[in-house]
């Protein structure tokens, strides 16, 4: 992976068959660049990261202007491109996965090929996030056990493609919905993107249907428009980060996305019958 300029992070790499894995520390607060493309897949495990500014963008994805990167991954197959900027508030701390696709642990035919994975942008996996995490703690303690290391990086392999079967799995629809495998990748990006605007176009490509008919499948099936089902995910999430009482409504507002406090009071009244203050007295 190309970064720039090279000396606003601290980079330590380990390699085993078919896999390395780098740490990539942020040393700085200043604006970084990544990018990547290679005949290897990518995984992005964000330990830590907080930015003021910044983009991610996967080949076939929208791009995200995510703040708050912690717990996230990204997944980048071989052949496709990443590119990534962003000015850190906190600095960022990325466990970098790259699998050579041709020692991918594959033993059967559920398993997807290499040509069938399937790029993902900020998602969340905590067995994937917390093997990574352990593995980084174990290369930075200079483990002795090698063996140790390298099964770890194995396990994270074996859960990466058993992500991507699950969400490959196929089920018949309702006369008129959505499939359970649309219905796990839409509602999977929805809530990997709450903080952003998703078009209703970008939804329907995710399960490549016209968003006309999109519209009507996903309403059969969740029982409310992509629109509103949204801001009811945003707002059921606003209602966990009002529990914590360190987070201002402003700052809350802000995280998910909100330009002003205004706005985000109106949606939260619209949805849960109560403005946010009041909702947090209720805690209290």
């Amino acid at each position: 992976m190309e970064i720039s300029p090279a000396d606003v992070v601290s980079r330590r790499a380990s390699t085993w068959d078919g896999i390395k894995v780098e740490v990539v520390q942020s040393v700085t607060h200043d604006q970084v660049e990544f990018r990547f493309r290679a005949p290897c897949h990518l995984l992005l495990v964000y330990e830590e990261g907080v930015r003021d500014e910044g983009e991610t963008a996967v080949g076939g994805l929208p791009p995200s202007t995510l703040r708050t990167l912690r717990r996230k991954l990204t997944f980048v197959p071989a052949g496709h491109e990443y590119r990534e900027w962003q000015r850190p508030r906190v600095r960022s701390r990325i466990i970098c996965f790259y699998f050579d696709p041709a020692k991918l642990p594959i033993h059967s035919d559920a398993s997807p090929t290499a040509a069938s994975l399937a790029p993902r942008l900020f998602f969340e996996n905590n067995v994937l996030w917390d093997t990574a995490v352990k593995l980084a703690i174990a290369m930075e303690d200079g483990c002795e056990s090698e063996h140790y290391c390298e099964a770890l990086g194995v396990v994270v392999a074996h859960e990466l493609l058993r992500m991507h079967v699950n969400l490959q799995r196929r089920r018949p629809p309702a006369r008129g919905s959505l499939a359970v495998w649309q219905q796990r990748i839409v509602a999977a990006y929805i809530e990997e993107h709450l903080a952003e605007p998703i078009p209703l176009n970008v939804l329907a490509k995710l399960v490549h249907l016209s968003p006309y008919y999109f519209c009507r499948a996903f309403k059969q099936s969740f029982g409310i428009p992509p629109h509103r089902y949204h801001i009811k995910r945003r707002i059921e999430r606003a209602k966990t980060l009002l529990a914590d009482p360190a987070s201002s409504v402003t700052d809350v507002a802000l995280e998910l996305g909100f330009s002003e406090t205004s706005s985000f009071s109106a949606a939260f009244r619209h949805t849960a019958g109560t403005t946010p203050s009041e909702y947090r007295r209720t805690l209290a």
